[in-house]
């Protein structure tokens, strides 16, 4: 193989800017090597990662039995269509339905690809087997929502820089309060066509938002009254991240459908998948939903070894210790500080709010900071920092980025 021309952070970003689409904003650092918990710059310094790409690097980067997993498949068979059986697919759908505890799972590639098939399962389940007349099936959403950028999708976001001159919008969706089940209640039994319920069990986007206790089961139980599917999206939140295999697991839900992606691959591979039982994922029929690279042998591989590793390195479990520990630090330093107002989250999906407004540079200073001070991570919704290191993360290495946070904060506090 050529070696590639070395090149400079700014050489990088050029690059980027010059010929890439501008439709992501960036901290500037260029990475080129990931290990564990850690990253490395094209010029050599070594930071912390503390956003796991969005979640998806749970397992932490390159975890060499993911990526042997993955080679090896590569040298024999990569993709064969679904024009064909291959070998490992029916391996991967078996392993994976006995690990979440389904009958059936669909698979796709992205996560914005397995709501939009989610959604179609939904839509086609409330025409053939509850009886709604077909092209009135309404799904509710929750406002601050963040399921994917797809046409669809953003039609039922609240996010304008997301939906502005992107119309028209695809109908079929009733928006009401996250952490609300009367307004669920109240939606529910207003409209007799509804079909399902689309959640994220925290909404990770908006600033790792926690509903209150006992949310999730109220609203599983209302699905259930008025015989409707209940979807949770925990593409974000699935795969160890909040203490549990699935966040829906801190109230003992059971989803009518799972929608997963992200860390499902460690990270090394696009897999997202929709999980769901007989009755609801056989109104699927050939010729009705695909994709040419879902369910390819090397998802299938990657993805069988990815969950391997989180139930044989406990990772659930060290998100929970963890977590505990990282906002327990964090809170004694806000009962002196002044910069920050809170922080929240479970497991290692965690956020700081700012003491600044929403429109200020502030997250995104402190975000510049960090990254000098040798962690990275990102702000979201504007006056919010998200923190989510990879679950491979052990207790010294927390205690160390606490120290980097903490010391970073106190460079801004008035």
């Amino acid at each position: 193989m050529a070696v590639l021309e070395k090149l400079t952070s700014d050489d990088a970003i050029a690059l980027e800017n010059k010929y890439g689409a501008h439709n992501y904003h960036p901290l500037p650092v260029v990475l080129s090597k990931g290990e564990g918990v850690f990253m490395w710059d094209v010029e050599g310094k070594k930071y912390y990662d503390f956003l796991s790409a969005y979640s998806a690097v749970n397992q932490g980067h390159c975890h060499p039995r993911i990526i042997s997993a993955m080679m090896e498949q590569a040298k024999t068979l990569t993709l064969t269509s679904r024009a064909f059986y291959n070998d490992m697919l029916g391996r991967f759908e078996q392993f994976a339905t006995s690990y979440f505890g389904f009958d059936k799972l669909l698979p796709m590639n992205t996560g914005a690809e397995a709501v939009e098939t989610a959604i179609k399962i939904c839509r086609k389940w409330a025409y053939e087997k509850k009886g709604i007349k077909e092209q009135e099936a309404q799904i509710i959403v929750c406002e601050n929502n963040f399921h994917g950028r797809t046409t669809t999708i953003i039609s039922f976001s609240n996010d304008e820089d997301a939906r502005k001159n992107f119309g028209p919008y695809t109908p079929g969706f009733i928006k009401i309060p996250y952490d609300n089940t009367e307004a669920l209640e109240k939606a529910l039994k207003e409209n007799k066509n509804i079909a399902g319920f689309l959640v994220e069990p925290i909404q990770g986007e908006a600033g790792v938002y926690v509903p209150t206790e006992g949310y999730l089961k109220k609203a599983r139980a209302l699905c259930k009254e008025h015989g409707v599917l209940f979807i949770a999206d925990e593409i974000q939140t699935g795969i160890a991240r909040t203490g549990k295999l699935l966040a829906v697991d801190h109230e003992n839900v059971k989803p009518d459908m799972l929608i997963l992606g992200k860390a499902i691959s460690g990270g090394a591979y696009p897999v997202s998948a929709v999980l769901a039982n007989n009755d609801i994922m056989e109104v699927i029929k050939p010729g009705q939903h695909g994709s040419t690279f879902g369910g390819n042998p090397v998802a299938a591989a990657v993805a069988m070894e990815a969950l391997k590793v989180v139930k044989d390195e406990k990772l659930a479990e060290n998100a929970e210790k963890l977590g505990q520990l990282f906002r327990s630090e964090l809170n004694k330093y806000i009962e002196t500080g002044t910069i920050v107002k809170l922080v929240r989250g479970k497991g290692l999906l965690n956020a700081i709010v700012i003491n600044d407004s929403e429109d200020s540079s502030t997250a995104w200073d402190i975000c510049l900071a960090l990254k000098e001070n040798g962690l990275l991570a990102k702000p979201t919704h504007g006056n919010i920092i998200r923190f989510a290191p990879p679950l491979v993360m052990n207790e010294e290495q927390l205690n160390d980025c606490v120290a980097i946070i903490t010391k970073t904060l106190k460079g801004f506090e008035q």
